[in-house]
């Protein structure tokens, strides 16, 4: 990529690039990690009233999968406005869609009350989340990578990584309350409904946030050199292909050991396992301090070493929890299905730190919100969408040993795809 020179100094602060770029993802995965949750503890029965409880936790899991689908469509249609007018407002329009969409849940009627249409309107406002989503972590991966001092681009570009453990405690530790206050039948009811509820209050402040910020100074740049690009999808498919497949599968598998072990772990754990949901959950919760904790040690690392080595060894414990998914996971011991929860979410955080630098800095500021987000979001459909629904077949056909195996599969593809890509640690942004 070739080297541009410095643009102006960045008209955000420090703090407000930090703020900006974290609290908005955290909210964002709050209301997608909300769903989610709920997809795994209530939405089957309520939703989709078959016969078997296998069926209806498939039902759920594939309304669960739809926002996957809907996200490379957002992150093409708000890809598109952000490398045309601007990360900022862009960002703003993301988070009210998102919002939007979740709150909507909360206020839905359930098949019991209007019968099918019910189910089609869920998937309606997933859909509306996946759009949503799709073009939010790109944006702010951007405004955090584009201030950031050249040395510490990963450093920087973790933040959005970081509202990801933030938003799923907030979002199961909530769910993990009202379960402890409420009975099942009170929770069946409405209880499930409050943590969608609350998104609204989120969005505020969220939006809050994000209007006091100004255009990020390489999007400035390009924007008074006339750089723009009129369909930046087009350009980004026809220049950046290699680096388009590539990035897309280097998420695969930080996506599927992150789905395997929160949302088909916690719906096996109370279906199958006989866990209680708040049981589960403070699990779920305590192993994703740990996602917390692998993040700003991969960033900092791929600063001083390189996205790479960070990357590539990552990806190889990643594969061993897939080895140890069917033993651990069965073995009926909670602290050992609980190591099994914070490891694997250790190595998703090792993965999951250095990408808001890496699919940012394999491309050009003129492609570079297209480029991530469509990366990002179609990683996002081949290592999550079906994550769960998969795993969940897998079991029922031959046991966990088998979604282990998945697991693997996973963690090697993105292991070859980032052998394949070039090192983008030293390269100025262009």
């Amino acid at each position: 990529m070739t080297a541009s020179a410095p643009p102006a100094a960045p008209a955000n602060t420090t703090g407000r690039i930090v703020v900006a770029s974290f609290i908005g993802t955290a909210i964002e995965f709050y209301d997608f990690y909300v769903y989610a949750t709920a997809a795994a503890l209530v939405f089957g029965p309520l939703f989709f009233p078959h016969e078997s409880t296998s069926a209806q936790q498939l039902s759920s899991f594939a309304t669960f999968a739809i926002a996957f689908v809907a996200r490379p469509l957002g992150s093409a249609l708000f890809g598109h406005f952000g490398d045309r007018i601007g990360r900022k407002s862009t960002l703003v329009a993301s988070l009210v869609i998102m919002g939007i969409s979740t709150t909507l849940v909360g206020v839905l009627p359930t098949y019991a009350d209007i019968g099918v249409v019910a189910p089609i309107l869920l998937c309606l406002l997933r859909f509306g989340q996946g759009i949503g989503l799709g073009g939010e972590w790109g944006g702010a991966a951007l405004l955090a990578v584009e201030n950031a001092p050249p040395n510490r681009r990963a450093w920087f570009g973790m933040f959005p990584q970081l509202g990801a453990p933030v938003g799923f405690i907030a979002a199961n530790g909530l769910f993990l309350l009202l379960a402890m206050q409420l009975s099942e039948e009170q929770f069946r009811d409405w209880g499930w409904r409050i943590p969608f509820l609350m998104s609204a209050a989120l969005l505020v402040v969220g939006l809050y946030v994000r209007l006091k910020l100004t255009e990020t100074p390489f999007f400035q740049k390009a924007l008074d050199q006339g750089e723009k690009q009129r369909i930046p999808l087009g350009t980004l498919l026809r220049s950046y292909r290699k680096d388009t497949v590539l990035g897309t599968l280097a998420m695969v598998g930080c996506y599927a050991v992150f789905y395997l072990a929160t949302v088909f772990a916690l719906g096996y754990g109370t279906k199958t396992l006989g866990y209680s949901r708040e049981a589960f959950l403070a699990l779920l919760c305590v192993a994703i301090a740990f996602m917390a904790v692998g993040i700003p040690i991969s960033a900092w690392l791929s600063d001083r070493w390189g996205r790479r080595p960070v990357l590539l060894t990552g990806l190889v414990a990643t594969a061993t929890m897939g080895l140890l998914l069917g033993p651990m996971l069965s073995s009926g011991s909670t602290l050992v299905i609980g190591l099994f929860l914070c490891m694997s979410l250790l190595c998703m955080g090792l993965i999951f730190g250095p990408m808001g630098a890496v699919l940012s800095e394999l491309f050009p500021t003129h492609v570079r919100y297209t480029g991530a987000s469509v990366t990002y979001n179609l990683g996002g459909i081949l290592g999550a969408s079906l994550a769960p629904f998969v795993a969940q077949i897998l079991v029922d056909m031959g046991g966990l040993h088998w979604v282990g195996g998945y697991l693997i599969a996973a963690a090697l593809i993105s292991f070859v795809a980032i052998w394949h890509m070039r090192e983008t640690r030293d390269e100025a942004l262009g």
